[in-house]
C-alpha cells in the first residue's frame, strides 16, 4: 500500500476554501515551532513515527478549525494553484524548492544537490516508487558511493549532517539512510554510534566499500605549486605518507568530508590548494587527478548500516548479524557474565564498542577503608553473528536480560558478504 505522508494527511483534514489564508498562517507557525523545538509540543512527541505524526496532524486540525470558527476573517481566497503550492510544500517562502530548470530545447538541467540542513526538514514529500536514501556530504562522498551500492537506482539525498540523515528517516523524507559506523584505518565513528541509541531508527543491512583516495586539483595546475591539501580528517590520515613520498611541502588543513574539499576548491577557483577525495567529485566538480590511490594502504574499507524506521524480519536462510546495546547500573562488573551468554551457546562476537553513559557519566564508589572512587558509566555495543530468528541467539539474549538494567536491540540485518577486494580505481 502506497506510503501516505503527513503533509497529505493534515492538508485533507484542515483546507477549507472559506479560509484558507488564516490555515497557511497557523500551518506555518506550527511547523516552525515543532522543526525549532519552540513552543509547540505533543504528548507523544512531534516526529518520533508516522502514527505519532497523522495523531499531532489531527489536533492541529481541531484547533484551526476552531479558530477559524470564532476569527470571522473575510479575506480573499488564493488560487487553486496557492492551495496546491502550500499544501505540497509545507512553508513555501522559506524552503528552496530547488526545482529543475527547463531550457527552450525541452532537455532539463538538473543542478547539483545541496545537502539538506535543520531548516530543510518539512513535512515529507509524496511517497514515490524511486526509495530515497539519506547520506552524510555533499554528491561524490563516499557515503553516496555506499548508498548507491547498498541501493542500486535510488535517489540519493545529500545531508550536511549525521542527525540530519536519521531525522530525514524519521520524518519520512527518505526511505533509509546509510552511515558510516567505523573504518579499518580510523576505527569507529563514535557520533554514529551515540545517535543510533538517540534515536529510533533500526539497523537492516550493511555495506561494505573499499576507499580509493586520489589528489585533486584545478586543471593546469602543477604538485609542485601547492601550499596546502584539504579533506576529512581521516582522509589526511590514511594519505600521510604518500603525500610525503611525493614530495609535496604542503600543510594540511581538514574539513567536514572529503566531496565538500572538492567542491570547495572549484567554487573558490583555489589554485594552490589540492582535495584528498574520490575520482567521482573530480569528475563532479571539475577537477583533474594529480595522483590515483594515494591511501597508505590499499586495505582501506569502510563499514555502513543501513537504517529504517521499521525493522525487518530477520531470517535463517543466509548469514545474519544482530546489532544490541546495553548498560547496568552496577558498573561494568557485568561485562564478563553478558559476553559468557554468547560464548557458551557458540555465537561469534564481531565488534564491542563502549560510550560513556550520557545521563550518568560517573559513578561513586565508598569504601570506608580505601576512600571514594570515581567511576565511568558505559554503555556497551556489540554485534553478533546470528539471527534473531534462531533459538541461541533468544536465549542469549534473555540471559543478557538478567544481567543488565537496560538492552536494546538496534537491529537484526543480512550480513554483507561481497568478496573483498583491495581498494583499487572505478
Amino acid at each position: 500500500m502506497q506510503a501516505v505522508s503527513p503533509t497529505q494527511n493534515l492538508n485533507s483534514s484542515v483546507i477549507r476554501p472559506s479560509k484558507p489564508r488564516r490555515f497557511h498562517q497557523l500551518t506555518r507557525s506550527f511547523i516552525r515551532c515543532v522543526y525549532h523545538n519552540d513552543s509547540v509540543h505533543f504528548p507523544n512527541g512531534v516526529g518520533l513515527n508516522r502514527a505519532d505524526w497523522q495523531s499531532s496532524c489531527a489536533i492541529l486540525s481541531s484547533k484551526v478549525f476552531s479558530q477559524d470558527q470564532g476569527s470571522g476573517d473575510k479575506s480573499t481566497a488564493p488560487s487553486n494553484s496557492d492551495h496546491l503550492a502550500a499544501a505540497v510544500n509545507g512553508h513555501k517562502t522559506s524552503i528552496d524548492l530547488n526545482l529543475v530548470p527547463i531550457e527552450k530545447n525541452n532537455k532539463p538541467q538538473p543542478p547539483i544537490q545541496k545537502p539538506l540542513t535543520i531548516t530543510d526538514l518539512s513535512p515529507a514529500p509524496m511517497h514515490g516508487s524511486q526509495l530515497r536514501v539519506a547520506y552524510q556530504g555533499v554528491p561524490g562522498a563516499y557515503s553516496e558511493a555506499a548508498a548507491g551500492k547498498a541501493y542500486p537506482n535510488c535517489e540519493a539525498i545529500p545531508c550536511d549532517q549525521f542527525e540530519v540523515a536519521f531525522q530525514a528517516v524519521e520524518l519520512w523524507i527518505a526511505d533509509r539512510a546509510v552511515l558510516p559506523v567505523e573504518n579499518s584505518l580510523g576505527g569507529s565513528i563514535h557520533r554514529n554510534y551515540d545517535l543510533l541509541l538517540r534515536h529510533r531508527l533500526h539497523i537492516v543491512g550493511e555495506v561494505q566499500l573499499p576507499v580509493h583516495h586520489c589528489l585533486l586539483a584545478l586543471p593546469g595546475v602543477r604538485k609542485e605549486y601547492l601550499a596546502r591539501v584539504i579533506s576529512h580528517p581521516q582522509a589526511l590520515s590514511q594519505c600521510e605518507h604518500t603525500l610525503t613520498k611525493l614530495g609535496l611541502n604542503v600543510t594540511r588543513e581538514a574539513v567536514d568530508d572529503t566531496a565538500g574539499a572538492a567542491e570547495y576548491i572549484a567554487a573558490n577557483n583555489l589554485r594552490d590548494t589540492a582535495a584528498i577525495a574520490s575520482a567521482r567529485a573530480a569528475e563532479l566538480y571539475g577537477l583533474q587527478i594529480l595522483a590515483d590511490g594515494i591511501q597508505d594502504d590499499s586495505s582501506n574499507v569502510t563499514r555502513f548500516v543501513m537504517l529504517a524506521r521499521e525493522p525487518i524480519i530477520p531470517r535463517t536462510d543466509r548469514p545474519f548479524k544482530t546489532s544490541i546495546v546495553f548498560a547496568h547500573d552496577k558498573g561494568t562488573s557485568v561485562l564478563f557474565k553478558v559476553l559468557s551468554a554468547f560464548a557458551f551457546r557458540n555465537i561469534s562476537l564481531t565488534k564491542i564498542e563502549s560510550r560513556p553513559h550520557r545521563n550518568r557519566p560517573i559513578r561513586l564508589v565508598d569504601d570506608a577503608n580505601v576512600g571514594t572512587a570515581k567511576h565511568f558509566e558505559y554503555m556497551f555495543y556489540v554485534d553478533f553473528e546470528a539471527s534473531m530468528a534462531e533459538v541461541r541467539a533468544q536465549n542469549a539474549l534473555a540471559e543478557v536480560q538478567e544481567f543488565t538494567s537496560f538492552l536494546r536491540v538496534l537491529g537484526s540485518y543480512p550480513m554483507d558478504m561481497t568478496p573483498w577486494c583491495p581498494s583499487s580505481g572505478d
